[in-house]
C-alpha cells in the first residue's frame, strides 16, 4: 500500500488562501464576474456519487459472481470495501473531502437481505432500510438503478428486449420494484430519487432484424412506467450506449431510440461520458435534447480507448460539460453523476478526485463573464469573443476553489490526500 504524503507545499494556510482569493475575486470583477454570486450556486449543485467505484462493482448479491455484459473493472489495489457497513464507511470518508452536500447514486445489487435469497423482481424497500437510515442520517439525498446485469438472465446478453416473454417480464417486474423503491427512497429523504434504466443488449454480430428487439423494448419500458409515481419522490431515466463488449454490432437501447422514447414520453434522458463514440462529446448534446426532454441526467466518466470508465480528470471535455449545463442555464434541469470504477489506485481517492474535478467544472463555467461573452457573440465580434475565452483559461480559478473548500470545512489543495493516506493506514490495510 502507498504511504507517501503529500508535498508540504500541498498544505497551504488558511490565511493564504484567504489572500489569494481577495486578489482572485478583484481580478474576476474587473471582467464583470461576481464570484460571490458563483460560489452561493456552487453551493447548491449536488453530485451523484456512484457506490459502485467502492467495492469495483461487487454488489452484495453474489460478490464473487461475473459482472458479464461486457463490464470489467481491472486492478487490485488492496483494502476494497467487503461489507455495506465497510462500503458506507469508505463513502462516508470519501464526502469528508468533498465541499458542499451530496448524493448516492445506489445500484439493486447493494439490497441488504440477510440470510435470506431474494431475486430482483421481488426486491422491495426494506432491502435498503440501513442504506436510506444512513443517508438520512448524513444529510444525503439517494438515486437509484435497476441492475440488469450479473444475473443467469441476463446471460445471453438480453432482458427488457429478450424475445422469451418470461425472461422479459421477469426485468419488467425487477425494474418496477426498482422504481418503488426509489420512490421510497425519494419520499423518506424529502429529494427526488432518479431511477435510471440501463441494459446491456444487444448482439456481437449483425441482426437481420433491429426493429422486433426495440419495439419490445419501447413495450417493455412502457409496462415498467406504467404505474404513476409522484414526481417529487421519483424521477424516470434511461440510458443508451453505443456499444459493448459482446454488443459491437447492435445495441438496442441505442441513443436514438432513448432520445426518442425519452421525449415522446417526458422522462429523464441519461448522456453517460462513456457511452459515445471517443470522437464524440456530450456536452455538444446537452442544449439539443434539453429542446426535448423535460430533464437530464448526466453520467460524468473518462473514456480511454472508448467506455473505459477512468476516474473523472480536469480535462476540455469536463470543462465544456459544466460550461454548457450553466451557459444553458439547465443546472437547475440536470442531476449530474459519476459513472467511473477503478481498482488500479486508492478507491476513495476515485471518488474525491473526480468528484472535485466535476465540482470545479461547474466553478469554472460558473465564473465566465457570460454576459460580455454573449454580447459579443451576438455582436458578431468572434474575434474579441475567442480572444476572451482564451484570456478566461488563465483567471484564477483554482484560488476560488480552494477558498470554496476552506469555507465549507473540507481540505484545500492536496491537503485532503494525507487523510486519504491515514485511512488506508488505519483502515483499509487492515481488511
Amino acid at each position: 500500500m502507498s504511504a507517501t504524503a503529500p508535498h508540504p507545499a500541498a498544505a497551504t494556510s488558511d490565511a493564504a488562501v484567504e489572500a489569494t482569493f481577495e486578489l482572485a475575486r478583484e481580478l474576476y470583477a474587473a471582467y464583470g464576474v461576481d464570484v460571490d454570486a458563483a460560489l452561493e450556486t456552487l453551493r447548491g449543485v449536488a453530485i451523484s456519487l456512484h457506490c459502485w467505484q467502492g467495492d469495483d462493482v461487487g454488489g452484495f448479491e453474489n460478490p464473487d459472481g461475473e459482472l458479464g455484459s461486457g463490464l470489467a473493472v481491472t486492478g487490485n489495489f488492496p483494502g476494497k470495501a467487503r461489507t455495506p457497513d465497510e462500503l458506507r464507511a469508505d463513502i462516508d470518508e470519501a464526502l469528508r473531502l468533498i465541499p458542499g452536500s451530496h448524493r448516492l447514486n445506489l445500484h439493486a445489487f447493494y439490497a441488504e437481505t440477510g440470510a435470506q435469497r431474494v431475486d430482483r423482481n421481488e426486491l422491495a424497500v426494506e432491502h435498503f432500510a440501513r442504506w436510506i437510515d444512513w443517508a438520512k442520517d448524513a444529510g444525503l439525498g439517494m438515486d437509484f438503478n435497476p441492475t440488469c446485469f450479473a444475473h443467469p438472465l441476463a446471460d445471453d446478453g438480453f432482458t427488457l428486449s429478450h424475445r422469451d416473454e418470461k425472461v422479459r417480464q421477469f426485468w419488467i417486474e425487477h425494474c418496477q420494484a426498482s422504481r418503488e423503491i426509489g420512490a421510497a427512497m425519494g419520499a423518506a429523504l424529502g429529494s427526488p430519487c432518479v431511477t435510471n434504466v440501463w441494459i446491456p443488449d444487444g448482439y456481437k454480430d449483425q441482426p437481420v432484424d433491429r426493429l422486433a428487439p426495440r419495439q419490445r423494448l419501447a413495450d417493455a419500458l412502457d409496462a415498467v412506467f406504467a404505474k404513476p409515481l409522484p414526481p417529487e419522490h421519483n424521477l424516470d431515466a434511461v440510458e443508451s450506449k453505443l456499444f459493448g463488449i459482446g454488443s459491437e454490432s447492435y445495441v438496442v437501447g441505442s441513443h436514438e431510440f432513448y432520445l426518442g422514447y425519452a421525449a415522446s414520453r417526458q422522462k429523464v434522458l441519461c448522456l453517460d461520458a462513456g457511452h459515445f463514440h471517443p470522437t464524440e462529446s456530450i456536452a455538444e448534446k446537452i442544449s439539443a435534447v434539453m429542446l426535448w426532454v423535460p430533464e437530464l441526467l448526466l453520467h460524468v466518466s473518462r473514456g480511454v480507448r472508448w467506455d473505459s470508465d477512468h476516474v473523472v480528470t480536469y480535462t476540455d471535455d469536463l470543462q465544456l460539460i459544466g460550461q454548457e449545463i450553466v451557459r444553458g442555464g439547465f443546472l437547475g434541469r440536470t442531476h449530474i453523476g459519476l459513472d467511473f470504477f477503478d481498482a488500479s489506485i486508492n478507491r476513495i481517492a476515485a471518488w474525491v478526485i473526480g468528484t472535485r474535478n466535476t465540482l470545479r467544472s461547474v466553478l469554472a463555467a460558473l465564473l465566465e463573464p457570460i454576459d460580455r461573452l454573449r454580447e459579443l457573440e451576438n455582436n458578431g465580434d468572434y474575434t474579441a469573443r475567442l480572444a476572451l475565452l482564451e484570456q478566461c483559461k488563465a483567471l484564477p480559478v483554482g484560488a476560488v476553489w480552494d477558498y470554496h473548500c476552506l469555507r465549507s470545512e473540507t481540505p484545500a489543495g492536496l491537503a485532503w490526500l494525507d487523510e486519504v493516506h491515514r485511512y488506508e493506514r488505519d483502515v483499509l490495510s487492515q481488511r
